[in-house]
């Protein structure tokens, strides 16, 4: 078995692993960014709307915002720290660094917006491709430095700990420790070993173990489900926030909320606006206010869907501030500057995750978490837009500070990992495709939306049936990304089912109607 050694492994190429990596490896640690697909191929280049910025941060009235759409629970140590970093961080390096391509004004200043839940303007953007726009300027710069080696079409299987990965039987009594993964090469099926002073898990949310989605293809909770089996903790899993505007004819992809925020406003298939029935923000309440909205409209119309109106918005503003929105949408037959959208939830943001402290700090030795994957506290039952790509930027800086200085006065033992041991036959395609499936649509229908005692008992039993049989079937074949999906999606959507069948308060994104 090939072993690579490195100071930091970085799973996961999204805003929080690319830019943890960038300032890591600057600072001349040697580094390791593993991307399962292409570098770009991640959540945080599908991010439309913007991201949170301002020169003199007015941390109360933002901390009153990130309450609000957070339902009260969100950790105020992680909202001001965020804040304060992530603004900073924004300007030093998006900014300044890597001169993102940002809207501006004719004089040069930075262009803002609001969105839902926010009392004022205070999001920067790219048009409707801000994430794109900030992760394609930041690899542009990531790909030519001397000490990282990226790694595209490489997946992570399992975390190497000092107890069950290393050839000395005494390591058993250390300390619960990481030393790296055992990776596999999507292209050519070779399973290796990355041993690291330090390993990052960037890996993203849970998004495609639901049917309906705005994340990325293999986007099934893999460093929430790596972390947990070698005794992370978890947290706040049950609160899997849904976007209320998903395009629902044909491809799906997202509407972002900047739309609303610009004067969009939801009506049903009559041109009739609800919202106002719902909330007294209306359009612009917080996401699973709106979401939970729509569900209840399609259902008491028995329609399939609900309607983006756009008609406040002349043709031309429409097509300069939402170009991709309005060529995707013309794509699939809708002009937008003609007519409603049609939109339906999907599954989009995922509040909890691996417990991390400030600095991305797991419970498990030198096992970092950074971005969706992990969690603080900051979004508390519901996250408030254009926050995600804020705490990931403010996460991804404090942790590499903190692993630079640290790597800098301790000394690592990094012992030699067990070599890879796994059948050769190939795991029957079929099997994995249904299987998938199935989560999906169990994740969809019992634990989605609006949930119950009945709905989640009956997803408990049929995810850990399904567990069960899947950890079996995967011990039998040889590895592929498919099957870890599979693995790894079982157990992330059996931990949600657990957490959301144990909380019977409804909060924020976690609703039940019982």
């Amino acid at each position: 078995m090939k072993v690579i050694k490195t100071d930091c492994l970085v799973i996961g190429s999204g805003v929080a692993g690319s830019l943890y990596s960038y300032i890591a490896a600057k600072a001349g640690l040697k580094c390791i960014l593993l991307a399962s697909g292409d570098i770009n191929d991640c959540n945080s280049d599908l991010a439309q709307g913007g991201i949170i910025y301002e020169s003199n941060p007015d941390m109360e009235s933002l901390l009153k915002d990130v309450q609000l759409a957070g339902c009260g629970i969100c950790n105020e140590d992680a909202v001001k720290t965020v804040f304060t970093e992530g603004c900073k961080a924004v300007e030093k390096y998006f900014i300044n660094s890597f001169k993102t391509d940002f809207n501006r004004d004719a004089k040069g200043n930075l262009l803002l917006t609001k969105e839902a839940a926010h009392s004022k303007k205070r999001i920067i953007y790219s048009k409707d491709t801000t994430g794109h726009a900030i992760i394609s300027a930041m690899q542009e710069r990531i790909k030519h430095l001397e000490n990282l080696r990226i790694l595209e079409n490489c997946s992570a299987v399992d975390l190497l700990t000092l107890s069950h990965s290393s050839v000395s039987k005494m390591d058993v009594y250390k300390p619960l420790t990481c030393f790296g993964a055992y990776a596999l090469n999507n292209k050519t099926g070779e399973v290796f070993a990355i041993t690291a002073k330090k390993t990052i898990l960037a890996t993203g949310g849970i998004g495609q173990i639901y049917k309906y989605t705005t994340n990325s293809k293999n986007i099934y909770g893999h460093g929430i489900a790596m972390a947990y089996r070698i005794g992370a903790r978890v947290i706040n899993l049950e609160y899997t926030q849904f976007h209320p505007t998903v395009f629902a004819k044909g491809r799906s992809f997202l509407i972002s909320e900047t739309v609303r925020g610009e004067g969009g406003i939801l009506v049903d298939n009559r041109g009739r606006a609800f919202m106002q029935n719902y909330h007294p923000l209306k359009d612009l309440a917080p996401r699973d206010v709106v979401s939970r909205a729509i569900e209840h409209e399609r259902l008491k119309t028995g329609q399939d869907c609900m309607y983006l109106d756009l008609s406040a918005m002349t043709p031309d503003f429409i097509r300069n501030r939402f170009p991709a929105i309005y060529q995707n949408c013309l794509k699939s037959g809708v002009d937008i500057t003609k007519e409603p959208i049609p939109i339906v939830p999907a599954m989009h943001y995922f509040c909890g995750g691996i417990f991390t402290d400030l600095h991305g700090r797991t419970n498990i030795g030198n096992l970092n978490a950074v971005g969706e994957c992990a969690c603080n506290g900051f979004h508390g039952a519901n996250r408030l837009a254009s926050t995600s790509l804020l705490e990931a930027t403010a996460t991804a800086v404090m942790c590499a500070k903190a692993d630079i200085a640290e790597l800098k006065k301790e000394n690592f033992y990094i012992p030699v990992p067990k070599p890879w041991e796994s059948p050769s036959t190939e795991p029957d395609k079929n099997l994995i495709y249904q299987d998938i499936s199935t989560i999906k649509n169990t994740m969809w229908n019992y634990v989605g939306l609006i949930r119950s005692g009945n709905r989640l008992s009956r997803a408990e039993k049929i995810l850990r049936h399904m567990k069960n049989e899947i950890d079996i079937f995967y011990k039998d074949f040889r590895i592929t990304q498919d099957l870890l999906n599979l693995r790894n999606g079982s157990q992330t959507a059996l931990l949600i089912t657990y957490a959301a069948l144990k909380n019977k308060v409804s909060l924020g994104c976690h609703y039940r109607d019982d």
